[in-house]
């Protein structure tokens, strides 16, 4: 696993409501909480409107946040952008599975699917990572357009997907295990962008991918679904079919399917 960066809170309005915010953020995730920089690497920035992924000796990089409503990703939402992941889990006609997300992140396949209809349970192992998602997901639920739209249908968990797999019944399988690990880099890829670097800075790589793998196409009903460059190699042999766009790749493996 690749270094992590060295990460603290840290109040970024002056107000006593982000001081206690930054205080209580920083005691869940056992973080030291500053009022400077200082010799850390990474800041979770607590605003009085979000919470903020900083990296201050970065200078030409935008601070990470989860945004459901706005931006490109909010763009993206209303022109409804997402048919081949879609089409990957499953989603036609009237049916909507239900999706376990095994590696949320920052959160986007998770709301996209569950905005589209599904039920999705989004597990997400980093409490940094979990921090800024289920900030977003508070936010985005606060637009009443929104939170009509989703139903409830979105939970998010700060959990490893492997326990989770394990403790579910065979009732409450999901149909799709959806998976997104991150890789190490290799030497002769070209830079991913700089928000994927900053993430891999805080989380480090998923060296355990093969192993979530096993665990989802033993759990899931329908299908594993995992998310790929286009033209990077498959996660484990050769899988059912695939799903493409102009960048990404979603290799599916049905059940009943050999096994890693």
């Amino acid at each position: 696993m690749s270094e992590t960066a060295a990460i603290a809170v840290w109040p970024a309005d002056p107000d006593e409501t982000c001081q206690r915010r930054a205080a209580e953020l920083a005691g869940r995730l056992e973080l030291p909480c500053v009022e400077s920089a200082g010799d850390f690497e990474a800041l979770l920035a607590v605003h009085a409107v979000r919470l903020e992924l900083s990296f201050p000796r970065l200078r030409a990089t935008k601070p990470l946040t989860v945004d459901f409503v706005g931006g490109a990703f909010g763009y993206a939402r209303r022109l409804n952008r997402f048919g081949s992941l879609y089409q990957a889990v499953g989603l036609r006609g009237g049916k909507r599975p239900r999706v376990l997300d095994a590696t949320a992140g920052l959160g986007r396949d998770a709301f996209r699917l569950a905005y589209a209809g599904c039920e999705v349970l989004a597990a997400e192992r980093s409490p940094i990572l979990f921090a800024l998602l289920e900030d977003g997901v508070a936010r985005a639920l606060c637009k009443p357009e929104i939170a009509m739209r989703i139903g409830g249908r979105l939970r998010v968990l700060c959990a490893d997907s492997r326990d989770v797999l394990l403790r579910t019944s065979a009732d409450a399988a999901p149909d799709v295990v959806y998976v997104d690990p991150m890789y190490p880099e290799r030497e002769k890829a070209a830079l991913v962008k700089v928000e994927m670097r900053m993430l891999r800075r805080v989380v480090g790589d998923d060296p355990d991918a093969a192993e979530l793998l096993r665990a989802a196409l033993d759990a899931a009903r329908e299908r594993v679904v995992v998310k790929r460059m286009r033209r990077a190699p498959p996660i484990w042999g050769s899988p059912s079919h695939c799903c493409q766009d102009r960048t990404t790749r979603y290799d599916v493996y049905m059940r009943p399917a050999a096994r890693p």
